[in-house]
């Protein structure tokens, strides 16, 4: 199966604070900070597969930063979510995206290791944003690139790197030429 690709920095209750403000409402389940911006600014949480509420919770990683999730947001109102579907029909695209879904079910595992969770049955084998198929969500998969690095999650990639040719936005770690 390979290393799973994942770093945690720490949830500080500032961390708490400024995503409490970014999302308008205390977020649940949060195991780390899985990505921040240039600026230091939470970008990604991940989030325990299981709630305190006894829920199962299959979004592992969350996208939070209101300027990324507005531009995120316009791309799907745009219907961009359908080109993205379409460069699915590439079969090493379509691998890849298989490999992601995957990913990220590896990914969830370690989470819920960190945070003393077994396994959640009820979300096994189920990811997110559509994987391994479907582009559902481009929020869910532009977090999971986020939180992965770059070469994961090919959609998620796909749309940063849209981004970062639009100028709206550009990450921390990612080098121009993965970027391009």
């Amino acid at each position: 199966m390979g290393e799973v690709p994942l770093t945690l920095s720490g949830w500080s209750s500032a961390d708490a604070a400024q995503v409490r403000d970014q999302l308008g409402r205390v977020p649940r389940g949060v195991v780390g900070v899985a990505a921040r911006t240039h600026a230091g600014d939470v970008a990604v949480v991940a989030t325990a597969p299981r709630l305190d509420d006894g829920s199962p919770f299959p979004t592992t990683f969350y996208l939070t930063h209101p300027h990324l999730v507005k531009l995120v947001s316009t791309l799907e109102a745009t219907g961009a979510m359908s080109e993205y579907q379409r460069r699915l029909d590439d079969p090493d695209r379509a691998r890849a995206y298989r490999d992601a879904h995957e990913t990220y079910i590896r990914q969830r595992a370690e989470i819920g290791r960190i945070a003393g969770i077994a396994e959640v049955a009820e979300i096994a084998g189920i990811s997110a944003g559509g994987m391994p198929e479907r582009v559902k969500c481009l929020h869910a998969l532009v977090a999971h690139a986020l939180a992965s690095g770059p070469g994961i999650n090919p959609v998620g990639d796909d749309v940063l790197r849209r981004l970062a040719r639009e100028g709206t936005w550009k990450q921390p770690g990612w080098s121009e030429e993965e970027l391009s």
